[in-house]
């Protein structure tokens, strides 16, 4: 019995730790994204986000929130809109003359998504108003000046690969 307990102990001590979250670690996330009290996001139906950490490709507030944590973790995160997607820019909202539709007009209306290109770059807009003249759009991000609630639960992480 006093050899298990030796033998068990050894084990444990050579055991390697769970990764945790760092720079370069990929990892599988379920999330949960709520704003003003509404879902408006939701992994939890399908397979879990995949992403490397510290490359921005998730918002920086939850991506600072991540670091650290193991996979099995379940946690809430609150992301102020300077963190998220930015605050709400009145620059982005711009009255756009019906010539750059291509005088289309027929059917649009306040609260439909369009999208275009403007210096050669792709871009997507908020119908705002529609007028005799043109259309008032907002190119802000949809979530833009919101404050993100995010429900997470850390699916696996893999820890970065050294270069060799």
């Amino acid at each position: 019995m006093k050899k298990l307990l030796i033998l068990a102990l050894a084990f444990a001590a050579c055991a390697k730790p769970a990764p945790d979250i760092q720079n370069g670690a990929e990892v599988k996330m379920h999330y949960t994204l709520k704003v003003d009290g509404q879902v408006v996001d939701s992994s939890k139906s399908g397979e879990p986000l995949p992403y490397t950490h510290g490359t921005g490709q998730i918002v920086p507030g939850l991506e600072s929130k991540m670091a650290g944590h193991k996979a099995g973790d379940k946690f809430d995160v609150s992301v102020s809109p300077k963190d998220g997607y930015g605050e709400h820019n009145s620059a982005g909202v711009r009255e756009v003359p019906w010539t750059a539709f291509g005088g289309k007009k027929d059917g649009l209306k306040a609260g439909d998504v369009v999208s275009g290109q403007a210096n050669g770059r792709p871009f997507q807009a908020k119908v705002l108003e529609v007028g005799k003249s043109g259309a008032k759009i907002d190119l802000n991000h949809p979530l833009a000046g919101k404050t993100l609630e995010f429900s997470i639960e850390v699916v696996e992480v893999k820890p970065a690969t050294k270069a060799g």
